[in-house]
């Protein structure tokens, strides 16, 4: 899922940075670029900071290994699933 459509900055790279030690928006806006365009993502982006919302819930692992889990799931009966991104121009 994309935090920062304007930047194309993802979860996953928000999750990461947290890991890396980000502890404000400040940090994320540094090490990724997130809300220094449009500042919609910011409220969403500080939920993954400490203390936020999903600060305790979600992990880089925990994710990666969901989506592997679908991606070898045998049940799909060899379903094909094509993922475009694009970035957003503003």
């Amino acid at each position: 899922m994309f935090i920062c459509i304007c930047s194309a900055i993802s979860e996953r790279q928000v999750i990461k940075a947290v890991q890396d030690g980000a502890q404000t928006l400040d940090d994320l806006q540094v090490d990724l670029g997130v809300a220094m365009c449009c500042g919609r993502c910011a409220e969403t982006a500080s939920e993954y900071l400490p203390g936020g919302r999903y600060a305790e819930h979600l992990s880089a692992t925990a994710i990666g290994a969901v989506v592997e889990e679908a991606a070898n799931d045998a049940s799909l009966g060899g379903m094909t699933v094509q993922v475009v991104v694009r970035r957003a121009y503003a």
